[in-house]
């Protein structure tokens, strides 16, 4: 593995890990999750299990990636103890990847469709009632959203054929920037809105009483599992980036730099929203309604709302447009390293398959709307997020976990001495019974409580 690729730089390194746990969830799950859970109070535990469970979970898949220098199934290969099966865990990874496609690729497509949409005017003089019925229509429309998943999977696939430094680090660069720079825009717009005062108290501030009414075990549990999902952990996402660095820098600083950037763009997107909603009297817990429904009708209301409008959504697009190369990597990568292919060829047969597999979720919304896998009213896309959210993520993570930190894997010594080559913060060994014993009770709490 002496010839694997690897980072142009140190920046590409952390833009890009960052890019890949930024996306949907941060943009439209974190204000969701926040009003649901009443505002302040949850961010505060937010950020305090980010620190607590993110970070170390996140060294651990970046250490057996660049100890192992290679994708999951290759990197466990190289550090387990002879005569495990720690590798079988790499075809779960690929699996969540693959899964993962399966439904985000459609989404994608939902903020392309859009961002057309405001640039040509639709939603022009909008109100609530057409806002609601352009939303339907595009779920009716299998056509629409078919073609703007293609569009998705086929980009996707094409930055990834240049390679890691000349398409996924490049373009992917490229586009942090510009959604760095348009979520900066978007925020002092909205904090020049008559309800900002509000909406940023609401969501700021922590009010104990709000929470409790939400029950503050519940509220807990909510940011456990948002500062968890937020950076994608678990199925091999962000381990395949571990495996293209060098060991100029320790790992928990690496990890505490992902998560800032994520934080930061969770944190504005609350900005964007919040204020929003407080001044034209939107619920702020409307869940996904709220950035397909509520917000154009926002934006419809503004003077100048069609450039707002294609901006917010051209910055949606990026950000799930990241996840998607970077999971994309980590498919193709998986597939060089277990079957020998080429990347050329490997990109062909991905691009295909991701293409086929994204079809279900499309249709589910209309001409396979009788598909409820989880109960009356649930789609195709429910099911598939269902099983990734709430199986392979916690699973996958808990898997890393015990891997690094019992003696049936690698070992606590072997990875910390990883996670602490290199320049920056040090991962302290007093903390080895808290990964221990701690962590993994907290991950089997999200496991049980994503599937009750």
């Amino acid at each position: 593995m002496e010839n694997r690729e690897s980072f142009a730089s140190r920046l590409g390194f952390i833009l890009i890990s960052a890019g890949c746990a930024i996306g949907i969830g941060n943009v439209w799950r974190f204000p969701t999750v926040t009003g649901e859970n009443g505002g302040g109070v949850f961010v505060l535990f937010y950020l305090l299990f980010l620190v607590c469970m993110g970070v170390p979970v996140l060294t651990m898949e970046l250490a057996v990636g660049r100890a192992g220098r290679g994708s999951a199934g290759k990197a466990y290969q190289a550090l387990e103890p002879k005569g495990s099966v720690w590798h079988l865990h790499g075809w779960a990874c690929l699996l969540g990847c693959v899964v993962l496609m399966m439904y985000y690729t459609t989404v994608n497509g939902w903020m392309i469709s859009y961002f057309f949409k405001f640039l040509t005017g639709t939603f022009e003089g909008a109100t609530a009632d057409t806002s609601a019925a352009t939303f339907s229509a595009m779920l009716a429309n299998p056509g629409e959203m078919g073609l703007f998943m293609a569009v998705t999977v086929v980009l996707g696939f094409i930055v990834c054929s240049f390679g890691l430094r000349n398409g996924v680090e490049r373009i992917g660069k490229w586009m942090m920037g510009a959604l760095l720079v348009l979520i900066l825009i978007l925020v002092v717009h909205s904090l020049t809105l008559s309800g900002a005062g509000d909406g940023l108290k609401f969501y700021l501030l922590p009010d104990w009483e709000r929470a409790s009414e939400a029950g503050i075990i519940n509220v807990a549990v909510a940011a456990m599992n948002q500062s968890f999902f937020t950076l994608s952990l678990g199925i091999g996402a962000m381990e395949i980036f571990g495996s293209y660095m060098n060991r100029n820098f320790a790992l928990t600083g690496e990890a505490v730099r992902i998560c800032a950037l994520d934080t930061f763009v969770a944190i504005c997107a609350g900005l964007i929203i919040f204020p929003a909603c407080f001044t034209y009297g939107v619920s702020p817990d409307s869940g996904p309604q709220l950035v397909f429904v509520t917000l154009p009708n926002v934006f419809a209301s503004l003077a100048g709302g069609r450039i707002w409008g294609s901006l917010f959504f051209l910055f949606m697009t990026f950000a799930s447009f990241t996840t998607v190369i970077a999971v994309f990597e980590n498919i193709i990568a998986c597939l060089m390293d277990q079957f020998g292919l080429d990347r050329r060829k490997t990109v062909l047969i991905g691009g295909v398959v991701i293409l086929i597999a994204s079809i279900p979720c499309v249709l589910g919304y209309n001409l396979w709307s009788f598909l409820q896998p989880l109960g009356p009213g649930s789609t195709v896309l429910d099911g598939e997020d269902f099983l990734v959210s709430n199986i392979l993520l916690p699973v996958g993570s808990l898997i890393y976990l015990l891997f690094c930190v019992t003696r049936w894997g690698w070992g606590f010594d072997k990875y910390l001495e990883e996670a602490n080559t290199g320049s920056g913060i040090k991962m302290p060994r007093w903390l080895k019974p808290y990964f221990q014993f701690v962590v993994p009770i907290l991950i089997v709490v999200i496991l049980l409580g994503g599937l009750l």
